[in-house]
């Protein structure tokens, strides 16, 4: 059962980020955005990534979530806990590669 509160707080943490972050506050908080140059956050589509950035979590929120739910049916505690947490670590070099895009 703690398995669900630890999924409902990385859940909640994961749609913060996903809405907090805005054009006005990314320079603080978007990790190489805030060490980027004036010159180079100009050629940097933030609208866009933004964008991207609102629909990645979203979206890793409601599969993680979705697929620790239907693993803890099918399979025990631990082993639901082990995919969910695969499940959490592989969008990410999609998400790097896709960001990518975005420097112009």
């Amino acid at each position: 059962m703690e398995t669900f509160l630890i999924v409902f707080f990385v859940d909640v943490i994961f749609i913060a980020l996903a809405y907090l972050v805005n054009k006005d506050n990314a320079k603080y908080l978007l990790a190489g955005y805030n060490t980027m140059s004036i010159k180079e956050r100009e050629k940097f589509d933030l609208d866009n990534f933004l964008i991207f950035w609102k629909n990645f979590f979203v979206n890793l929120t409601i599969s993680s979530t979705l697929i620790y739910v239907i693993s803890f049916f099918i399979f025990n505690d631990i082993t639901a806990t082990l995919i969910w947490s695969v499940a959490l670590m592989l969008p990410w070099p999609i998400f790097i590669y896709k960001a990518q895009k975005f420097l112009r």
